[in-house]
C-alpha cells in the first residue's frame, strides 16, 4: 500500500501541472454530480484510498467479531430489564426499542468507523452508525470520477484494482431479511423514510432506482406526511407501505415525536415492516461505548471477546460531574475528545489536540454537564495525500479514517476519509477519497 502510494506521489510531483487540471475536471465532475446537495459538495484528494486484500481480510475479521458483540448487546437489553436501566434512553424510545422486529436480524445495516493503522493492523474505535448509515453514493460517484484523474489513469495501466458494490447488495439484503418477516407480502411496496428537508435525496433516489430495478414499487417518504389509517400506514402519495427503509435517525425521530405520531404508531401496533428498527439505536448510541467497557456487559462475552473490546473500544464517560471532575478533562487536553451523546455528521465533536489550553477549557466548560462524552483520543494513522483543488496545495498527512458498511453481519464495503486535523468533521475538515482493493495478481 505504501509503495502504490509513493508511486502516486511521484507521477503528481512529475506531472503537478496536469494534475492540477485533473483535479478542477474531477471538482467540476462533483459540483455537478449527485453528491453536490444543500449548497455543499464532497471534496476528494488526488490519490485514492487502495487496500490490499490482507487488510480487507482484517477488515472482514473485525465486522465479524464486533457484529457478534453489538448483537448479544442488542439481545440482553430486549431480554433483560435491569440491563435496560444502564442506557440514557427516554421511555418513549425504550417503548420503540422493545417494538419486536419480526425479521430475523436486529441489525441489518450499520457502518462501523474505525481508525486502522496500516503499518501494524493496530485499530480503534471512532463510532457506530446504524440509523441513517450512509455515503454509499459518495463512494460510487467518487470511484465514477477517478476517470478524469490523471495519475489514476496512468496506475490503472500497472495496477488491477476493484470496488465495492454498496446499492444492489444492500437492496438484496434487504429483500432476503423480508423474506423472514413474519407477516411479510408477496409483492412488499418499499418506502425510503427520512426528514427529507436535510438528508441525502440524491442516494435516496439511487437506492429507489435499485429497488425498481429489482421488481418492485418504491417510494421516497417525507416521515411527518405518513398517514396511520385501520392498520395500514400510507405513505405522501396514499400508496399502503408494506416495508419501510427506514433513513431518518433516532435522533431526529424523538426531536419531532409529536409530527411523526403516525409513523410511530404503524410501527408500535407492528403494522408495517421497518429495517431496521429502533433497537439499533442501542447500538448507535455513543454510551454504547462506556457500557461495553463494563462489568454487566463484559459477564455477557466470551474470553476473546472481553479482550476485544477493552483493547479496541476507546475509553469512554459521561462529561457530567456525576462521573467526572472537569480538571480530569481539561488537564489532560491532548488525550481526549468530546462528543454529543447523540448525534451524527461529525456535529459538535471537539479534539483538545486542536486546541491551545485556554481554547480547550473554554469548549469543555461550555459542554459539561451538557449531554456530552468525553473520550481517549487515539492518535490516526496518517498518510501523505494533496487537495489539489487549492492553488498552492502541496502534500501533507491527513488523517485516515475507514467506515466499515456492515450489511445483516456481513462486511460489505469501506469508506473513506481523511482531513488534515486531529478530527474528520463533514462540517470543517472533511475529505473524501474513493475506495478500491488492489487485485492480487497470480
Amino acid at each position: 500500500m505504501k509503495a502504490i502510494r509513493e508511486a502516486y506521489k511521484n507521477y503528481i510531483e512529475n506531472h503537478m501541472e496536469e494534475s492540477r487540471r485533473s483535479a478542477l475536471e474531477v471538482k467540476d465532475y462533483l459540483e455537478h454530480s449527485s453528491v453536490a446537495y444543500h449548497g455543499r459538495c464532497v471534496h476528494t484528494l488526488h490519490i485514492p484510498k487502495i487496500f490490499t486484500e490482507e487488510v480487507v481480510t482484517d477488515y472482514k475479521k473485525i465486522v465479524d467479531t464486533t457484529y457478534g458483540i453489538f448483537c448479544k448487546v442488542i439481545q440482553e437489553y430486549l431480554e433483560n430489564a435491569d440491563y435496560r436501566k444502564l442506557f440514557p434512553f427516554s421511555k418513549e424510545l425504550e417503548e420503540l426499542i422493545l417494538v419486536p422486529n419480526l425479521y430475523d436480524s436486529v441489525l441489518p445495516i450499520a457502518r462501523f468507523d474505525i481508525f486502522y493503522n496500516e503499518e501494524n493492523g493496530s485499530f480503534k474505535f471512532c463510532e457506530i452508525n446504524t440509523d441513517g448509515t450512509s455515503a454509499m453514493n459518495e463512494d460510487y460517484v467518487l470511484n465514477q470520477a477517478l476517470a478524469l484523474n490523471n495519475v489514476h489513469t496512468q496506475m490503472k495501466k500497472k495496477y488491477d484494482f476493484r470496488q465495492y458494490e454498496l446499492f444492489d447488495s444492500w437492496v438484496d439484503t434487504c429483500l432476503k431479511l423480508y423474506q423472514t418477516y413474519e407477516k411479510k407480502k408477496e409483492h412488499p411496496y418499499i418506502a425510503i423514510v427520512d426528514f427529507l428537508e436535510h438528508c441525502s435525496i440524491t442516494e435516496f433516489e439511487e437506492f429507489q432506482r435499485r429497488f425498481q430495478q429489482a421488481g418492485y414499487e418504491c417510494e421516497i417518504c417525507e416521515i411527518t406526511q405518513m398517514k396511520y389509517r385501520d392498520h395500514v400506514l400510507y405513505s405522501p402519495s396514499g400508496h399502503p407501505v408494506d416495508l419501510i427503509y427506514r433513513r431518518a435517525v433516532t435522533t431526529d425521530v424523538c426531536e419531532h415525536y409529536m409530527e411523526v405520531q403516525d409513523f410511530v404508531n404503524a410501527v408500535k401496533q407492528q403494522d408495517v415492516c421497518i429495517m431496521g428498527s429502533f433497537c439499533t439505536q442501542i447500538i448507535h448510541n455513543k454510551w454504547l461505548f462506556k457500557i461495553l467497557r463494563e462489568q454487566p456487559t463484559l459477564a455477557l462475552l466470551t474470553k476473546e471477546e472481553q479482550e476485544f473490546v477493552m483493547e479496541h473500544i476507546p475509553y469512554t464517560n459521561l462529561c457530567d460531574e456525576r462521573f467526572c471532575k472537569i480538571e480530569e478533562i481539561t488537564g489532560e487536553k491532548d488525550r481526549w475528545i468530546i462528543k454529543p451523546l447523540d448525534s451524527y455528521a461529525s456535529r459538535g465533536v471537539f479534539a483538545g489536540i486542536d486546541y491551545t489550553q485556554e481554547e480547550w477549557s473554554e469548549i469543555v466548560e461550555r459542554y459539561f454537564n451538557r449531554g456530552y462524552i468525553y473520550q481517549e483520543y487515539y492518535p490516526p494513522y496518517r498518510t501523505e495525500n494533496i487537495y489539489l483543488s487549492d492553488q498552492d496545495s502541496g502534500f501533507v498527512p491527513y488523517t485516515n479514517m475507514s467506515g466499515l458498511f456492515v450489511y445483516n453481519g456481513s462486511f460489505a464495503g469501506i469508506y473513506s476519509r481523511l482531513s488534515d486535523g486531529g478530527i474528520i468533521s463533514s462540517q470543517y475538515n472533511e475529505k473524501a477519497t474513493a475506495t478500491m482493493v488492489l487485485v492480487n495478481k497470480q
